[in-house]
């Protein structure tokens, strides 16, 4: 099955669309999130590839929400299913904290906006829910990534205090219409319950980012800039760490045990 028709509307380049191929595609990120039964919140259906394979996988209810009018227009066509929801809307705006529990999350995201859908997905969803995302293949390493890999980052880290991620499949470039120029990915997130209270959240942020202000410079250095050195220095030995340690050889526990003490 191909995305598009003859008589579909235009892909705009401005919206990010790449639309899927086929449903084979995506297949691992459905078998990853058990559709069967579930209400799915789906992110930029565009042509429908994912949707129609959500609903032959059982979901009982697609709420699919399109930012392009003419696209949520061409899908009712394609697929005149009771099950199907339209919303016609920005994903960045849903209240994702109204979403049950055993509800999934699914998307083939626009890359200029995926950080963006991930982060507020994973801050206002409840803990149990899954998502599974189409990303660009970098922004799913830096998702999925272990300490000490090179893509492990900031991202990484504020990801796994409140999810579980895994890396799905690789999607390479002429599996869209049009091709994009990278390669994606899929990335499987289960919500967690955090370590860290939701009021103590943009303070635990702030210390991660800072950490990783500039990867080439010590975990010291980069706190040193936004604390005093000595308490800086004495959290990082309450931890039993070398001073010389940088903030990528820290695992989430660390993280989170550096928090507690600075």
């Amino acid at each position: 099955m191909t995305a598009s028709g003859k008589s579909d509307p235009p892909l705009r380049r401005s919206l990010g669309q790449h639309h899927l191929r086929r449903a084979a595609s995506a297949s691992p990120a459905v078998d990853f999130l058990e559709v069967s039964g579930r209400t799915v919140i789906e992110i930029g259906p565009g042509g429908g590839v994912l949707t129609r394979l959500l609903l032959e996988r059982g979901a009982s209810r697609v709420i699919a929400c399109e930012l392009d009018p003419s696209w949520a227009f061409a899908l009712r066509r394609r697929l005149a299913d009771r099950r199907i929801r339209l919303a016609v809307g920005d994903a960045c705006d849903l209240a994702y904290e109204r979403a049950p529990a055993a509800a999934r999350i699914a998307g083939n995201l626009p890359y200029n906006v995926a950080t963006r859908i991930v982060s507020r997905v994973l801050e206002r969803a409840p803990v149990g829910l899954r998502a599974a995302f189409l990303v660009q293949r970098e922004v799913a390493d830096r998702l999925t990534a272990a300490p000490g890999d090179g893509a492990y980052g900031a991202m990484t880290v504020l990801t796994q205090t409140r999810a579980a991620a895994r890396r799905l499949a690789v999607v390479m470039p002429g599996s869209f219409v049009p091709p994009p120029a990278v390669t994606s990915a899929f990335v499987g997130l289960e919500r967690i319950a955090p370590p860290i209270d939701e009021e103590e959240w943009p303070d635990f942020k702030a210390l991660v980012r800072t950490a990783f202000t500039r990867r080439r410079k010590t975990l010291l250095n980069n706190l040193a800039a936004v604390m005093e050195r000595p308490a800086a220095a004495a959290a990082i030995s309450t931890l039993g760490l070398p001073p010389m340690i940088r903030a990528e050889a820290l695992g989430l526990d660390e993280f989170v045990e550096l928090f507690r003490v600075c």
